[in-house]
C-alpha cells in the first residue's frame, strides 16, 4: 500500500506542476518565448498573496481575488514595456530580457521581504483527508489543486479553441506578421497572452505558499519544475502538460518512496529518459 500511496500522492502533486507548466506553455505557444523569469513570478505571485492575507486578513486562497487580476496586469505590463520591443527573429533578446527579470524580482523580493522562508497558513485545510482505503489518504488541499489544475486547462483550452481571443492568439503564433496585416494589435495580443500567464501563475503561487515554505530564491526550482512538464507532455499541448505534472509527480513520488535522496533526482531522470526517446514529448501537439 505505501507503494500505491506514493503514486497517488505524486499524481496529486502532478496537478500543481501542471499549473506551474501549464502558462509556460502557453507562452511558448503563442509567442515562442521561453520567460526564463517565469518561477520567479510564481514566487512573487506567492509573496503578494502573503501581503494581501496579511494586510486584510483573507484565507488564502480568497486572496486570489486580488492576486489574480493584479498579477494579469502586471503580466500584461511586462509584456508591453520590456518583452514586446525585444520579440522578433532574434531569439536570444527577449531570452536575456526575461533573465533580467529574473535577476531584478529575486533582488528585489530579497531586499523587500529578506532571506528568510515564509508559508500561508491554510488553517484545518491543510490537514484534512478523506481515508479512501485502509493506509491510503487523500488530501483536501492536494486534491483541490488537481482539481484545480484541471478546471483551469479546460478553460485555457476552451479560451485557445473557442473564442476570438484564441482566434488572434493562434493566428499571431502562425504568422504574426500576417496577422499585423489583418488588423490584429499584435502588441496587445501578446500582451493578453502574458497577462492571462500571469493570472494562471497567480493561482500556482498561492498554492505554492500554501504547500511548502518558499523564499526569494526559490523560482528557479519552480522553472525547472514547470519546464520539465512541459517537455515530458509535449509543446503547445495543454492537456500534454497536465500528463507531463503528473509523470514528473508520480517519478518523484517513486523516487520519495526508494529513499528521500531520490526524490528530486527521479523526476529528473525520467525527464532525461523521455527527452532523449522522445524529444517532441509524450503528447506532442499535432498540427
Amino acid at each position: 500500500m505505501d507503494w500505491v500511496n506514493a503514486i497517488v500522492q505524486g499524481v496529486l502533486l502532478g496537478g500543481l506542476y501542471a499549473l506551474f507548466a501549464a502558462g509556460l506553455s502557453l507562452i511558448f505557444g503563442v509567442m515562442r518565448l521561453v520567460n526564463i523569469a517565469h518561477g520567479d513570478l510564481i514566487v512573487l505571485a506567492a509573496y503578494i498573496a502573503l501581503v494581501v492575507v496579511h494586510a486584510t486578513g483573507l484565507h488564502p486562497l480568497a486572496s486570489a481575488i486580488i492576486v489574480v487580476p493584479l498579477m494579469a496586469a502586471i503580466g500584461y505590463g511586462l509584456q508591453r514595456l520590456l518583452l514586446n520591443p525585444t520579440i522578433g527573429k532574434d531569439l536570444l533578446s527577449p531570452l536575456l530580457v526575461t533573465f533580467g527579470i529574473s535577476v531584478i524580482l529575486q533582488n528585489g523580493l530579497l531586499a523587500t521581504f529578506t532571506a528568510d522562508s515564509r508559508r500561508l497558513a491554510a488553517g484545518a485545510l491543510e490537514t484534512a483527508s478523506i481515508q479512501v482505503l485502509p493506509g491510503l489518504s487523500l488530501g483536501i488541499l492536494p486534491l483541490f489543486m488537481f482539481a484545480v489544475s484541471v478546471l483551469l486547462i479546460f478553460g485555457l483550452e476552451w479560451i485557445f479553441y473557442r473564442t476570438s481571443l484564441g482566434r488572434a492568439f493562434r493566428a499571431t503564433s502562425d504568422d504574426a506578421e500576417i496577422a499585423q496585416l489583418m488588423m490584429i494589435d499584435r502588441r496587445h495580443i501578446f500582451g493578453m497572452a502574458m497577462a492571462l500567464s500571469a493570472g494562471v501563475v497567480a493561482i500556482a503561487g498561492i498554492f505554492l505558499a500554501i504547500r511548502t515554505n518558499f523564499d526569494p530564491s526559490s523560482g528557479p526550482t519552480r522553472l525547472l519544475f514547470g519546464f520539465e512538464a512541459v517537455i515530458i507532455g509535449g509543446l503547445g499541448n495543454l492537456w500534454g502538460t497536465l500528463a507531463g505534472g503528473i509523470v514528473l509527480g508520480v517519478a518523484q513520488g517513486i523516487g520519495a518512496q526508494i529513499s528521500p535522496g531520490w526524490q528530486i533526482l527521479a523526476g529528473h531522470l525520467v525527464f532525461f529518459l523521455v527527452l532523449a526517446l522522445r524529444p517532441k514529448g509524450l503528447f506532442p501537439r499535432m498540427d
